[in-house]
């Protein structure tokens, strides 16, 4: 086992998860002020409205995709009486639609980011590296999916990926399951890696800012002036 491997699939996912929980604690706990995505919508609303819609639906199917095909093991699929082959297809073909309109729509974002003087300047760094990350994180999960899939094979994740995915949850990762999975698939990883690292950093923390307490807020009374009295 090669120091490299024992890096990427050991030491640098537990790496990332220290940085990105410290991160968030940190964070919080000084710049609560900025702790939100700050809007854009007033200096341009076309593509932000269909590059928001189709990459935030697009990558809440992707992410719990993501999360069912790797947490749940191969064996409970056919266990309980659910053909895998037929699990997997479904897989490949709905992933890569949600995929599809991830891409779509971060690409709209990109446009949009890096094409638009007023929102350009006024956009920080981090606004602009994140968005490039997180496209080649979803390009890399599209060829993964589809591309090579379809043309170079069928790649069997839940029998490498997912119990290394899995291991490191009970502090026994296993890096041979990764030493021989195609190298595009590395890529994708390290990269998604990467983004959670630097998420405390950056406008992602707006994910965690569930605005739960707007369905129990009181509705706002508007009454109309009489009597032309102000």
């Amino acid at each position: 086992m090669s120091y490299w491997n024992q890096f990427l699939w050991v030491i640098f996912p537990y790496m990332v998860i220290a940085v990105t929980i410290i991160g968030h604690i940190y964070r919080y706990s000084t710049d609560q002020m900025n702790w939100s995505s700050r809007s854009t919508e007033f200096l341009e609303k076309k593509s932000l409205r269909w590059g928001s819609l189709l990459f935030h639906y697009g990558i809440i199917f992707v992410f719990f995709g993501h999360i069912l095909g790797l947490l749940i093991p191969k064996t409970f699929i056919s266990d309980i009486g659910i053909n895998y082959k037929l699990y997997h297809d479904f897989a490949i073909y709905f992933g890569g639609a949600a995929g599809t309109a991830t891409v779509i729509g971060i690409f709209l974002l990109l446009i949009r980011r890096y094409g638009n003087k007023r929102i350009s300047v006024t956009s920080s760094s981090g606004d602009k590296f994140i968005v490039i990350l997180l496209i080649l994180i979803v390009g890399f999960g599209i060829y993964n999916t589809l591309f090579y899939n379809l043309y170079f094979g069928n790649f069997d994740y839940s029998s490498t990926i997912s119990p290394w995915f899995r291991s490191l949850f009970i502090f026994a990762p296993n890096p041979r399951l990764m030493v021989n999975i195609p190298l595009t698939f590395k890529i994708h990883i390290i990269l998604a890696f990467m983004a959670f690292g630097i998420w405390p950093f950056t406008r992602l923390v707006h994910v965690w800012s569930i605005p739960v307490a707007f369905i129990k807020r009181s509705h706002i009374i508007y009454r109309r002036q009489c009597g032309g009295t102000k």
